[in-house]
């Protein structure tokens, strides 16, 4: 398959630049249970306990994430990892020696972290799943990326994602080629954020960063167990981030658990001069203030029931979606049920999307200056280069003027909420939720499990993700609520209003509380403890 081919050209590329000390392909690590704490499943508070009270180092740490992707990424064929962080060790040894001295760290020290491979790394090749971009080694941080390091966050790897993050079915560029998910290798982790989210649930890292336009955090979150945030648009910064579409484009943390989300989402969100959409003053004092176990007790919840009707849904997910609801309501929470929004069908339909992806990474390129690698991203498709499935994209996108604001086209699509189409759905959803006076609606993240691997468009089904979140600017988390087929996991959405961020991480935190569905995918297990040598013989 060309697609294995260019990985492969790809990895040997990467590994050449590894001389240069940029990204590095998985190499063989160190030995297996060399951490002196079992890293799958752990919590960014169990590494930092370990930490303070002497168990491991840091060193220690970064190496059993670096022993377990060496011994499953490409052997099992999961494939989430793109490159490797050549100075990861380096940094960890820094932190061990702060730590040792007594200084002052920051709220993330010693957390590997596996990052989108279309977030700016300095001293990683940022490409966007494009081999086009295989040179593409940005100026600076994308302004998350900065924001984790200086909370002495750890950049681990890169991972897998669709390219040019254009499916939400699949994960599949020509930089790397296919990624699996954790949970059944025969099955999609959905598209894009694909490699985060089945990295993270395989314990390659502690915790990792995806981007969602539409689906892209919550999707590959609900198919791997994990809890997502998609924020809303004007809370975090999208800055050095390679775009697909600027007014609906968000980037955030996806996890194993609520509280890491909180944690790293406390560090990332907030107001940046770089972001035109961002607003100051919007972001709450502290995220983890609301992991509260209680925090369902006296919620008001309404189940958005056009969303799990049972003829548009598996009935094995319709299921555990009811079974969620009880949960809710035996927590604590009063569950409206349904929660009808005005003209829902007609919203749907009018579906107000601007098609402005050249004009965006347009953009994207400029910000690069004299290292831009292109000018016009159409030249990533006349290149001949690119994944096939792209095509239809390119070609959908390609009519559209690439250094002309799409305020400005013939026919103009204003900027976010300027957009007449999407005003009016933020309006009635709004509407119906102050009417229902609840504090956030209810639904299933997918109504159907995760697709077989070579059947992505054909049994692509049940993305609710995609239509209400992205058009109305509202923000929505995913967090696991069981599993269908008995390993195939499902995730609840939890839609809330603007700015509402701390409501959500505290119903989710709640939930995931009252209910542990989170369980490790048993493909991955921990590794052997590495032998002790034998004591020289006499």
């Amino acid at each position: 398959m060309k697609s294995d081919f260019v990985a492969l050209a790809s990895r040997l590329f990467l590994a050449a630049l590894a001389v240069a000390g940029c990204g590095v392909p998985v190499q063989p690590g160190p030995a297996a249970g060399d951490a002196d704490i079992e890293v799958v499943e752990a919590t960014i508070a169990d590494l930092q306990t370990a930490l303070r009270k002497g168990r491991s180092s840091c060193r220690r740490i970064v190496e059993a994430y670096l022993a377990r992707i060496e011994a499953y990424d490409q052997p099992s064929g999961l494939n989430a990892v793109s490159m490797l962080n050549p100075r990861a060790l380096e940094r960890a040894d820094e932190i061990d020696a702060r730590l040792a001295a007594g200084n002052r760290l920051g709220p993330l020290f010693c957390a590997p972290l596996l990052v989108k491979d279309n977030f700016d790394t300095h001293d990683l090749p940022t490409t966007g799943g494009s081999i086009v971009l295989e040179n593409n080694l940005p100026p600076d941080d994308a302004f998350m990326v900065r924001r984790l390091r200086e909370a002495d966050a750890i950049v681990l790897a890169k991972t897998n994602m669709a390219e040019w993050a254009f499916s939400p079915r699949r994960t599949e560029s020509s930089t790397r080629g296919i990624t699996a998910n954790a949970y059944a290798l025969d099955r999609v982790p959905a598209g894009s954020s694909g490699g985060t989210a089945s990295g993270v649930a395989a314990s390659f890292g502690v915790a990792g960063m995806g981007t969602d336009t539409g689906n892209s955090i919550r999707g590959p979150s609900s198919h791997l167990a994990l809890f997502g945030i998609r924020s809303t648009i004007g809370l975090t910064s999208r800055d050095g981030v390679i775009p697909l579409a600027f007014d609906r484009d968000i980037a955030g943390p996806m996890t194993r658990t609520v509280e890491d989300g909180a944690r790293i989402f406390d560090v990332v969100a907030g107001h940046d001069p770089a972001d035109r959409a961002t607003e100051p003053g919007k972001r709450e004092a502290d995220y983890t203030t609301f992991l509260d176990p209680n925090g369902l007790r006296g919620a008001r919840l309404g189940v958005l029931r056009a969303l799990a009707e049972p003829e548009f849904s598996d009935a094995e997910i319709l299921a555990v979606f009811e079974a969620a609801l009880r949960d809710l309501a035996a927590a604590g929470a009063e569950i409206v049920d349904p929660v009808i929004v005005p003209n829902f069908e007609a919203h749907l339909e009018a579906d107000p999307y601007c098609p402005r992806f050249r004009y965006d990474v347009y953009q994207y390129f400029l910000s690069l200056g004299d290292r831009a690698p292109l000018v016009d991203v159409m030249e990533a498709h006349e290149s001949g280069r690119a994944s096939p499935y792209t095509g239809p994209a390119f070609e959908f996108y390609g009519t559209a003027p690439h250094a002309v604001p799409p305020e400005e086209w013939p026919e103009p699509c204003p900027f976010y909420l300027e957009h007449p189409l999407r005003r009016a759905f933020h309006g009635d959803v709004l509407a119906a939720m102050d009417a229902a006076g609840v504090d956030a609606l209810l639904y299933p993240s997918w109504t159907h499990p995760p697709a077989h691997l070579d059947r992505p468009r054909e049994e692509y089904e049940g993305d609710n993700s995609q239509l209400v979140s992205p058009a109305t600017g509202m923000p929505a988390v995913t967090v696991p609520m069981g599993y269908s087929r008995g390993t195939l996991p499902a995730g609840l959405q939890i839609l809330g209003r603007r700015y509402a961020e701390g409501t959500l991480i505290r119903i989710a935190y709640a939930y995931e509380q009252a209910t542990g569905h989170r369980r490790a995918p048993a493909l991955f297990p921990p590794l052997a403890p590495a032998p002790t040598p034998a004591p020289p013989s006499g």
